[in-house]
């Protein structure tokens, strides 16, 4: 078992290496302060700092940290931004967004990954998340338009029901691509239309749901 000296050395060498690659120093310095430890389980607590993507419950990933600051730095967030996470997981993401925003809310469709999340959110004292269960319409548009919107599952198109629940001005970034490789994407709603910039390559697992892929799909592709 790793002690807590080399799991905190692991962290100061996964940060510089970080700090290195994405210029936004915000965005380190919170994610410094979120225990990602907490947050996979515990066979994979030794290797929380690596800076790769770990396996948690339902078949799911936890995120590589620079894809995780990566598309939190892509969303430009601001202090009163509300912010609208889809793909809870055990809710390490949305501690980082939490450290930036003013809400937020995210969805998950996992009952067991949801009661997980809370259960350490909660522990780690965060007060403005809330976590519902998804829906077949992608998103939460019960509590749109949102300033952002990060979605840590990859869809096969933009989905256009995520675009709608943006505000002017508000940030989608996205995996879109196939089952197994995709491009991640940040989409900008302007006044007049939506601009999109190419992030670079990723891999996801697939989002499920209306505009993205269907479940059955998922199933025949275990």
């Amino acid at each position: 078992m790793q002690g807590d000296s080399d799991l905190e050395m692991a962290k100061t060498q996964l940060f510089h290496r970080l700090s290195q690659r994405i210029n936004d120093e915000r965005v380190i310095e919170v994610m410094e302060l979120v225990p990602r430890e907490l947050f996979v389980p515990a066979p994979s607590r030794n290797s929380a700092y690596d800076d790769n993507p770990l396996p948690i419950e339902m078949g799911q990933t936890i995120s590589q940290p620079f894809i995780i600051a990566l598309m939190t730095s892509a969303l430009d967030i601001a202090s009163q931004d509300r912010i609208l996470e889809i793909g809870t997981g055990r809710g390490y993401q949305a501690a980082i967004l939490a450290g930036m925003a003013r809400q937020v809310t995210s969805v998950e469709r996992h009952p067991q990954l949801i009661e997980l999340a809370r259960q350490t959110l909660e522990s780690l004292g965060y007060e403005n998340i809330e976590i519902h269960p998804a829906e077949e319409t992608l998103g939460w548009p019960e509590g749109a338009p949102y300033d952002g919107i990060i979605v840590t599952a990859a869809a096969p198109d933009v989905p256009p029901v995520l675009v709608d629940q943006l505000a002017p001005g508000g940030r989608l970034v996205i995996p879109v691509g196939g089952r197994h490789e995709q491009k991640l994407l940040k989409i900008t709603k302007g006044k007049w239309g939506i601009s999109t910039k190419d992030l670079g390559g990723c891999r996801f697992v697939p989002l499920i749901g209306a505009g993205a892929w269907a479940d059955d799909e998922k199933k025949s592709d275990l």
